[in-house]
């Protein structure tokens, strides 16, 4: 009996996330016109572009090893990181940076712009130890990739509002 009891309230449970509208998180749905997708990158081996290729295969869209004229162009312009410093210590050392990421997407299908240039941007702030330089370098990478993955969420989650 107490089993039955679990298994009904394990099933509402669901049911009601899934009444919300509550979805897995990396997961987007994207329109029929995005079913498939050429994606024109500015640079092909940049996190971005990476992150962006993997985030559209996992929301069900075929990305297209070339330009064909029934798949949507997903055209990347500008794929930047940028960093600068935010804090410097009294003997003048960089203490604290900011990274930027900035990419600018546009989206066509049949002849027809489905969206407008339009800028993306994130930006975090890390700190910095001269004693630890490759600790640091280090971290710096991997705090790259992960805006990069984050800005391909974006991106995705703006694709599926065509």
């Amino acid at each position: 009996m107490r089993m039955r009891a679990a298994n009904l309230l394990v099933l509402a449970v669901f049911a009601g996330l899934a009444a919300c509208g509550f979805q897995l998180q990396g997961r987007h749905t994207l329109p029929a016109t995005l079913a498939a997708v050429y994606l024109e990158p500015k640079d092909a081996q940049s996190d971005f572009t990476q992150a962006l290729r993997a985030q559209l295969v996992v929301s069900g869209a075929r990305v297209m090893p070339a330009a064909v004229s029934d798949a949507a162009t997903v055209t990347v312009l500008r794929d930047e990181v940028t960093e600068r410093v935010l804090s410097v210590s009294v003997r003048n050392i960089p203490t604290d940076y900011e990274l930027s990421y900035e990419v600018e997407v546009s989206v066509s299908a049949g002849g027809r712009e489905l969206m407008a240039r339009e800028p993306f941007s994130l930006s975090r702030v890390y700190s910095f130890d001269q004693t630890n330089l490759l600790a640091k370098e280090r971290e710096k990478e991997i705090l790259i990739r992960a805006l990069a993955r984050d800005m391909a969420s974006v991106v995705v989650r703006r694709l599926g509002a065509l």
